[in-house]
């Protein structure tokens, strides 16, 4: 049989024409191939077409053949780049300048961001920004995993008096010290989990003392910039296709335990729930220590709670967007704290009387939701954990979980989660969401052909015990878990003010009766001190935000000293502080606000009123329409314009 006769078919592209001869049998695949060597392109980033106007593309397949395909000797065939990709390493002499502008401009106007994942979780999707931030990381390793680091970790065992057969100065098997994570002292001591830093310990125990260990995160993503095909959902290999994975119960935690300071935090943020009977969040707010409870062990002490814009109901929160979240940082960082955590409430009443409630979170039911994992994931990848063994300098989260909910005996209770690592992977590539009919399962995406999500399992015993993989279509997330134990000191621990006799400051975004900020509220709560008494009334996380942030004069700018003064608990400091003309502006308008309606009276118990005469000079006038602050010669208001 003779064989067929080759063909020649033209290829126009942004670099001119050229001619290419393949044999009627030959597959597309082989089509393509053969344009990308003849045109010398860096990858396979383009589309054939049948005609100029891009259309009646030429599909690349194994299958179908050049002549199937209707392409005859003499025709005519047309390259286009796919979303403005750069086909050429550099551009070529002869290469038309008006086309090359036209390749940018298709460049800059195609939309590369990733579709958001459709979630009933109210949050904005930040995943691409969660990478950059990664990647941008400084090398600095939080202060406690730097002493943990240089501790030598080792669990330390007094002499057997009836083992051991040797002097005082000597040790063995029987009273030698342990390592943080040997398995039988972590189930003597009923630890769950071991801690991260022996986590570490493990890996680099070995005769090379880690010198080849490397904490890689896991990626659901494919890896960007292939040149061997053409991109998604037009072609992948085994080079840039991420693989499966097999979800496993995280053996260490980042965190050991999370310890409020003292029941009064607690007790306030469920003040809300009390009032309103609608659910609550909270940002928990402060620092990581040692936790010598746990071998090389780290414990989060919360030391405030900050309650962002929300809508609440009985059974639902909506975070609404807030404009101060990187204020409210700065501010708290000042103070020596750090946002740790956050915490949510799922309380329902079952006697009034009693004051009980609901026992519904339970092995029969579920721990967490999988919304609630997808919304813990979602705030663990934007706290990343900066660890010396990660190329991209991150490896998990301290970021904790508290729900306040009902225990077995219908009491309110706290419980602290984590998510693995492999769930913040999960919920940062938009791979995992939540089911509509049953909270305790999440479910894997299947691939688009605008996403391709990887295959995830997880094992369990089938009838017989034997262990079998599963497909994560639905999952329980139970398999993403991590506890972490909640408490409270024996001992409270205050950072901010303890006395109880202080009718403290009214906590932000509550709009219930009795705590909206604003200055009638402040002048209420400074008027309960002396003003020797500064340090304790500023010793408030919630009047230091609001004074940070007021709408009419915010002293942020200004409050680097009162904030020093705060944390260093230095009295004089934040007396002279509150001398300052700054503060002595804030009572003056405070009294404007609240003096005309109360008769007189101060910011502070004897504060001045901005009526009398400062010093001999001439008193100034508040407007009695907007209640600005006017000086004496101003015949109207600087502000409203109305006349005095």
């Amino acid at each position: 049989m003779s064989k067929s006769k080759p063909i020649v078919l033209r290829v126009q592209s942004a670099e001119g024409t050229k001619r290419i001869e393949v044999q009627p049998s030959d597959t597309v695949v082989k089509l393509f191939e053969k344009v990308h060597d003849v045109f010398s392109l860096s990858g396979f980033a383009f589309s054939l077409f049948r005609e100029r106007n891009s259309k009646a593309e030429l599909v690349s397949s194994r299958s179908k053949t050049v002549s199937a395909s209707g392409l005859k000797h003499g025709d005519m065939i047309y390259l286009a780049p796919l979303n403005g990709a750069m086909l050429w390493d550099n551009p070529r002499p002869g290469t038309s300048g008006s086309m090359d502008g036209a390749v940018a401009s298709t460049s800059t106007s195609t939309s590369t961001s990733r579709p958001s994942t459709s979630m009933s979780v109210d949050r904005p999707s930040q995943s691409s920004g969660v990478q950059s931030r990664q990647s941008s990381l400084p090398y600095l390793e939080d202060e406690v995993d730097q002493i943990l680091w240089k501790q030598d970790g080792k669990v330390q065992r007094k002499r057997d008096e009836k083992l051991c057969r040797h002097g005082s100065n000597a040790c063995c098997v029987h009273c030698s010290p342990l390592e943080s994570y040997d398995e039988a002292y972590l189930k003597e001591q009923n630890v769950k989990h071991m801690s991260f830093h022996a986590y570490l310990r493990k890996l680099t125990a070995g005769v090379n003392k880690g010198k080849f260990v490397t904490l890689e995160n896991i990626n659901c993503r494919i890896k960007p910039g292939c040149k061997d095909h053409p991109p998604w959902p037009r072609g992948i290999c085994s080079k840039c296709q991420p693989s499966a994975v097999t979800l496993n119960r995280q053996v260490y935690r980042h965190v050991d335990s999370a310890m409020f300071e003292n029941p009064q935090l607690v007790e306030r943020f469920l003040d809300y729930w009390r009032t309103t009977g609608h659910q609550r969040i909270g940002y928990l707010y402060g620092r990581y220590e040692v936790h010598n409870d746990v071998p090389l062990g780290i414990r989060s002490t919360i030391s405030a709670i900050y309650e962002p814009p929300q809508e609440s109901s009985k059974d639902h929160v909506k975070l609404l967007p807030d404009e101060r979240e990187a204020l409210i940082d700065e501010v708290a960082g000042k103070l020596g704290l750090r946002r740790v955590g956050w915490i949510f409430t799922d309380l329902l009443p079952e006697d009034l009387k009693k004051g009980t409630v609901k026992h519904i979170r339970n092995m029969e039911s579920h721990f967490l939701t999988a919304q609630e994992c997808i919304m813990a994931g979602h705030l663990q990848n934007h706290h990343p954990n900066v660890c010396r063994f990660s190329p991209s300098q991150s490896f998990g989260s301290k970021f904790v979980t508290i729900c306040v909910t009902g225990d077995k005996t219908n009491q309110v209770h706290m419980e602290g989660y984590q998510v693995s690592n492999q769930c913040m992977a999960l919920v940062r590539d938009e791979c995992l969401i939540p089911t509509r009919d049953a909270a305790e399962l999440g479910y894997i995406k299947q691939s688009t052909d605008k996403q391709f999500v990887p295959d995830v399992y997880y094992k369990e015993k089938d009838s017989y015990n034997n262990e079998v993989s599963r497909l994560a279509r639905p999952l329980p997330v139970e398999y993403l878990l991590v506890d972490v134990p909640a408490s409270m000191p024996l001992t409270p621990v205050y950072t901010f003010n303890s006395d109880t006799n202080i009718r403290p400051f009214p906590v932000e975004n509550r709009l219930i009766d009795g705590q909206i900020q604003d200055f009638s509220q402040l002048s209420s709560y400074l008027q309960q001190f002396n003003p020797d008494q500064f340090l304790i009334a500023a010793s408030d996380f919630h009047f230091l935000l609001y004074i940070a942030t007021m709408d009419m004069l915010p002293m942020k700018e200004h409050m680097d000293r009162l904030l020093e003064a705060v944390r260093t608990k230095d009295a004089e400091l934040a007396l002279e502080w509150s001398h300052s003309e700054h503060w002595a502006t804030v009572e003056q308008l405070i009294a404007a606000s609240s003096g005309g309606a109360e008769g007189g009276g101060g910011a502070m118990a004897d504060a001045p009123h901005p009526s009398t005469p400062m010093e001999g000079g001439p008193a100034q006038w508040t407007c009695p329409h907007c209640t600005f602050l006017n000086m004496p010669h101003l015949h109207a208001c600087d502000m409203c314009s109305l006349p005095r």
